[in-house]
């Protein structure tokens, strides 16, 4: 009762365990730290809003509450939650075939997706599921990056040039579309945007140490209040994002009709998958350069709340950012606080620099998520995969193409279920090779050189995977193909220190194996067998196989098993690969005496 009430208290309490490590000196370097990412998440905020079609004030909405939450129950020290790219992305696809974007029913629609993200991240974590996201391949958060950042540069060529195209449509639709709208380009808009870019790119590029988005923004502001003090601003119809609001989030209610629970479940589930393989894959990563341990069902309890809290402070969708959590890293936090100052100063600048907004142009806005598209694309880790694995290569390649001309969330489940299906392939064939002393080596150590004798009578094969209902059959083919090119090796040694367990497909396989070797005056024999494997045939078929045929040494099983050999064949073996056959003496066959 006691040990069950403490879990229950650090689940609910994780802030105790790091809470000790806060003094005066990690308190200052907190702060700055969370204040530096205060500043930036500011234009990335809006940024990702304008991509999951929200008003931008949302984008800051979700880094506040959310992000406090989630450094209060997470379990990493550097990890910063609230809005990101590929999640906004996601929502935008998902919302906008049932609301027009930034209208109140879609905002409606947003929290409700946030809420449930929330509440199966929330269940899983409970569930102690952390393990979950380990399963996710890598390649498809790179896939579907990719993929994504080519949709939001296509999503933002209208605000980029200045023309008309219709919201929704794939990527291909967006591109014949932009193609009829070239002649009706809108050179002073595309000047702006053209500016901001390529500020941004320079600041980034030679002046690293500086909030490039925040340069990129004031610079392609100034650069529209000029044109428009040129050229007049009916001539130019530079179209800005308008003030916003100066207020700490409004408290807000999701919708939970059965019928948008029903039509946003796929979305809801595709947007979990993502979100904490993302949430806990930065985690893990900084923790590796930090030293610190993530615990996977904390992270998920952490990010479930967070979006729990956030669906009713006018949040959307939030999980850990990449950018946000390594500068948080790179700015020397020491523990948690430093998020939650990033979230808590946001509320605080938000009301300074709000009315601000209503400068910056919609085309600045384009630059700036042009340079975030470009951000997200990891060239690097394309490479790698392309080069390491075709299996990879084929799981990245599903999802890239997948988020490119399927909906979003089907292309995370292909990407996802192609990786689950390839690991069960690659698990389902566990790796067999016959096993043989060699003489050349002290002791006669066994060996897997294809080269070498094998006894007529007795076959070591070691086994390295576990025996599972998956792979059963690929053992019983490979036994079933030894047995017709060697049918007088009747004995069966398995080398079992590869196989980590047995299910109950597995362990019949074993039985009737014996069976059927024991039918043909052989038998089925386990060396080195583990732990695990022995509680797994204890529980199924280990008094049908025999105590007795299982060793834990190979000299114990070459000696026991070697008695039962048929000597008759032993006299006229010249194979003698093991030290016991030469106790029997050699008779050369009569087909071979003069």
């Amino acid at each position: 009762m006691a040990a069950g009430r403490n879990e229950w208290l650090s689940i609910l309490t994780p802030f105790r365990l790091w809470w000790p490590r806060v003094n005066k000196n990690s308190f200052r370097i907190d702060f700055i730290a969370g204040l530096t990412g205060a500043v930036v998440v500011l234009p990335q905020g809006v940024a990702f809003a304008t991509i999951a079609g929200m008003p931008p004030e949302y984008g800051l909405y979700a880094g506040m509450i959310p992000a406090v939450v989630a450094a209060l129950f997470g379990s990493s020290w550097h990890l910063v939650s609230g809005p990101t790219t590929a999640a906004s992305i996601v929502v935008f696809s998902a919302l906008s075939v049932y609301a027009e974007p930034a209208s109140m029913d879609y905002v409606t629609l947003a929290l409700t997706l946030t809420f449930m993200v929330g509440v199966i991240e929330l269940a899983l974590g409970l569930a102690r599921m952390g393990a979950l996201v380990n399963f996710i391949s890598h390649s498809v958060i790179v896939g579907f990056t990719t993929g994504a950042a080519l949709l939001i540069a296509s999503k933002q060529l209208k605000n980029f040039f200045g023309v008309t195209i219709p919201r929704g449509g794939h990527l291909h639709d967006v591109l014949y579309n932009f193609a009829q709208q070239v002649p009706n380009i809108n050179p002073y808009i595309t000047t702006v945007a053209m500016a901001t870019l390529l500020s941004g790119i320079f600041v980034k590029r030679w002046l690293p140490r500086m909030p490039y988005m925040i340069i990129a923004m004031i610079f392609g502001s100034l650069v529209a209040v000029l044109l428009n003090q040129l050229f007049g601003a009916e001539t130019t119809a530079i179209d800005t994002v308008g003030a916003l609001p100066s207020t700490l989030p409004p408290l807000s209610s999701p919708n939970f009709s059965l019928g948008t629970i029903k039509d946003l479940a796929p979305t809801a589930l595709a947007v979990t998958l993502f979100a904490l393989t993302e949430a806990v894959s930065i985690g893990r990563s900084l923790g590796a350069r930090s030293g610190q341990r993530i615990n996977g069902n904390q992270e998920f309890i952490g990010q479930g709340l967070s979006n729990i809290a956030g669906s009713f402070f006018s949040g959307y969708v939030a999980t850990g950012s990449f950018n946000r959590s390594g500068l948080n890293y790179q700015a020397g936090a020491k523990t948690p606080l430093a998020a939650v100052f990033a979230g808590s100063l946001l509320m605080v600048i938000v009301v300074l620099v709000a009315p601000l907004a209503a400068y910056l142009p919609n085309a600045a806005m384009a630059g700036i998520l042009f340079l975030v598209a470009w951000g997200l694309v990891d060239f690097h880790e394309i490479r790698h995969i392309l080069k390491a694995s075709r299996r990879e290569t084929a799981i990245m390649g599903v999802t890239f193409f997948g988020a490119l001309f399927l909906e979003l969330e089907f292309a995370i489940f292909a990407g996802v279920m192609l990786s689950l299906v390839l690991y069960l392939m690659r698990v389902s064939r566990p790796r067999i090779v016959t096993r043989t002393p060699d003489p050349r080596i002290p002791n006669r150590k066994f060996t897997t050189d294809p080269d070498l004798p094998q006894c007529p009578q007795l076959r070591f094969l070691r086994i390295d995977g576990s025996l599972f209902f998956g792979s059963v059959s690929h053992v019983l083919e490979v036994l079933a193909e030894i047995e017709e090119q060697y049918p007088e090796q009747k004995h069966l040694a398995i080398v079992a220190e590869g196989i980590n367990f047995t299910d109950i497909a597995g362990g019949d396989m074993l039985v009737r194996e014996a069976m059927k070797r024991k039918a043909r005056g052989g038998d089925l024999y386990l060396l080195h067998v583990k732990k695990g494997l022995w509680e797994s045939l204890d529980k199924c078929c280990l008094d049908e196989l025999g105590p007795n045929n299982i060793f834990q040494s190979k000299k114990a099983a070459v000696t026991a098993i070697f008695q039962k050999l048929d000597k008759d064949i032993c006299r006229t073996c010249d194979k003698r690969i093991f030290q016991e056959c030469n106790s029997v003496p050699y008779l050369e066959p009569p087909s071979e005496q003069k």
